[in-house]
């Protein structure tokens, strides 16, 4: 069930939000391991984002693979959420928003485009921007912003769909934002969880000493150790090739 908001004037009519969650990346800046996986706490990424969307009461979502999807899918075949593989995963992130929506029933008013690889991203973080983006004064798009900068997750009016789907915008691509300011309502926030992913060894390091909680992968081997185990890597080819 989705949120119903009370504003000033009563009540705010009920919208049908969806979601697309993007799990599909080659995280090349990780050695390719498939980050949806990433364990706090025990319970993988990818879990932890869909408990998030299900607790906020999105209505519908559509999961995306790609890269190491046979590995991905069984923490997430349980979930009522539709499975959607992109073969064309390396071309980016555009073309997986593609494959999300266009998997999406038409009845939505809203979408929600969230990023697996968030690990504190929790259901009153969902929930407080879709009501931003019912209360946004103006545009089609609520971006939140941590400190000035970017963060996800975005919400569009699921209006805009089409266009999405025929490649005329992308709403990851800070210079889309950046150039179409009219269209794009800010939700100004001090809510880190909303910056806080992991894209680098160092930022799995940065996470634990930040936050006093190991990352771990599947096999049960801690971010940091990950991360010394490469640079012992990287320090053996430099002087291979010295």
């Amino acid at each position: 069930m989705g949120c119903i908001l009370k504003g000033r004037g009563g009540l705010y009519s009920r919208l049908a939000v969806g979601a697309v969650l993007l799990a599909a990346g080659e995280a090349g800046r990780m050695g390719g391991r498939p980050k949806p996986l990433l364990q706090l706490g025990g319970v993988p990424l990818i879990r932890r984002n869909l408990f998030a969307l299900s607790g906020a009461g999105i209505d519908e979502v559509a999961v995306v693979l790609g890269h190491r999807a046979d590995e991905i899918e069984p923490a997430v075949r349980e979930f009522p959420v539709t499975l959607v593989r992109n073969p064309n995963y390396a071309l980016g992130q555009a073309s997986s928003v593609r494959c999300g929506l266009a998997a999406l029933s038409p009845r939505l008013d809203a979408i929600v485009i969230a990023l697996a690889d968030m690990p504190l991203i929790t259901a009153e973080d969902v929930t407080a921007v879709v009501g931003a983006y019912k209360r946004r004064p103006h545009g089609s798009v609520l971006v939140p912003f941590v400190d000035g900068e970017r963060a996800n997750p975005v919400v569009f009016d699921a209006a805009l769909r089409d266009d999405v789907l025929a490649g005329n915008r992308n709403f990851g691509c800070r210079q889309w934002i950046e150039r179409h300011p009219d269209q794009v309502a800010r939700f100004d926030v001090d809510n880190h969880h909303y910056r806080v992913d992991l894209d680098t060894f160092e930022d799995l390091d940065q996470f634990e000493r930040r936050y006093g909680h190991p990352l771990r992968w599947p096999s049960g081997v801690s971010a940091t150790e990950l991360q010394s185990a490469a640079q012992q890597e990287l320090a053996q080819e430099e002087v291979r090739e010295g």
